[in-house]
């Protein structure tokens, strides 16, 4: 392990035994909100504490095993098996010291927008609605849905989705979703196709991690705010008053738009949701190189040639264009078990970081 890594691990170490000690002091509880906060950490921090203390007593028993081997042959192969478990130990506790992405613990802003394929690439972006949904579902997440805009077979054209962690969680979602963004393309025999042949389209996703008040300030004097008829499907009015609200934010060029709630001051409370969550993504692409050029791999254009994953419904087939993951469960997948996908990414993700550490 590198010096930076001792460093690292040395650090926790000491916050560690901190965490514990402000936790044993009743005054802390005090203050649920802080209470809270130095619970997650102590969940976070327990598991590399305990693979720390299990590598160190490994050492210790390997130093043991040596000695004992030069006056009994029968410790040589204890030996050797320490040896190989301790780089075991050695490359998990490497991975648990990866730099955190500090966003991991956060909730997200998800948006999901129609794209080439028309009705068709409506409705996917129905099911991929209908696929996080459910995949909230399973692990008792917050599912809301903040904006949609229904297309004219029931799918939509776009929808802004909201999920939340409970706050026992010691996983963000962030940590779990952020590799959804991007050009999902779908292949399958349309409902309007009378001929029987399969078709290609594609829905985009985005993903933000969501904003909170101290993440970032907007200048009320940076937005100009229309208000302006609620439409449905095909374009019939679904509301008599002027009720949805478009903010511009005029600095970025950014553009949010909110239709579902009857009241304008909803509307406007929505947009104002998602256009934190999209300053903060830009603020933080800006300050970090890397973070923008994830950014840019999400959605460059609804395009089916851009896609990070195809959704193959005649072979029941999922297939992970990333991470390389295949399987033909696409029914099972659909329906919110989306764990395996995840773990695959998750496990690019901390591939890349290593070799990155590496070099």
């Amino acid at each position: 392990m590198s010096g930076e890594g001792l460093d690292s691990l040395a650090g926790m170490l000491n916050e560690y035994a901190e965490v514990e000690q402000a936790l044993a002091d009743p005054a802390v509880h005090a203050d649920q909100s802080k209470a809270r906060e130095l619970g997650k950490r102590f969940a976070q921090l327990g598991p590399i504490v305990a693979a720390a203390r299990e590598l160190e007593q490994s050492r210790d028993d390997l130093q043991a095993a040596r000695e004992l081997a030069s006056e009994d042959v029968s410790f040589v192969a204890e030996a050797d098996q320490l040896e190989a478990s301790i780089a075991e130990q050695e490359q998990a506790l490497r991975t648990m010291l990866l730099p955190r992405d500090p966003n991991d613990d956060k909730d997200i802003i998800m948006e999901i927008k129609a794209g080439e394929g028309g009705e068709e690439s409506a409705l996917f972006a129905g099911d991929l609605l209908r696929m996080y949904q459910r995949y909230a579902e399973r692990n008792k997440w917050k599912f809301e849905v903040i904006d949609s805009t229904l297309s004219d077979l029931g799918g939509y054209k776009d929808v802004s989705v909201a999920i939340k962690s409970k706050a026992s969680d010691e996983v963000g979602i962030w940590q779990r979703l952020k590799h959804e963004g991007g050009v999902h393309r779908v292949q399958r025999v349309p409902v309007t196709e009378s001929q029987g042949r399969i078709h290609t389209s594609a829905a985009g996703v985005l993903v933000y991690p969501e904003a909170e008040d101290v993440d970032v300030t907007v200048d009320p004097n940076d937005l100009r705010i229309d208000v302006y008829r609620s439409s449905g499907p095909g374009g019939q009015s679904v509301n008599t008053t002027d009720s949805a609200v478009r903010i511009t934010h005029e600095p970025t060029g950014i553009v949010v738009s909110c239709q579902n709630e009857k009241s304008q001051l909803q509307n406007k409370e929505s947009a104002m949701r998602i256009l934190r969550a999209r300053l903060l993504a830009d603020a933080q692409e800006k300050a970090n190189a890397e973070a923008s050029d994830m950014r840019k791999s999400q959605v460059r254009t609804v395009d089916r040639s851009e896609r990070v994953r195809t959704y193959n419904f005649p072979e029941n087939r999922i297939s992970d264009h990333r991470s390389g993951f295949k399987a033909y469960n696409l029914d099972v997948v659909l329906d919110g078990d989306l764990d395996p996908v995840v773990d695959s990414l998750i496990e690019m993700e901390t591939a890349q970081l290593l070799a990155g550490d590496e070099e």
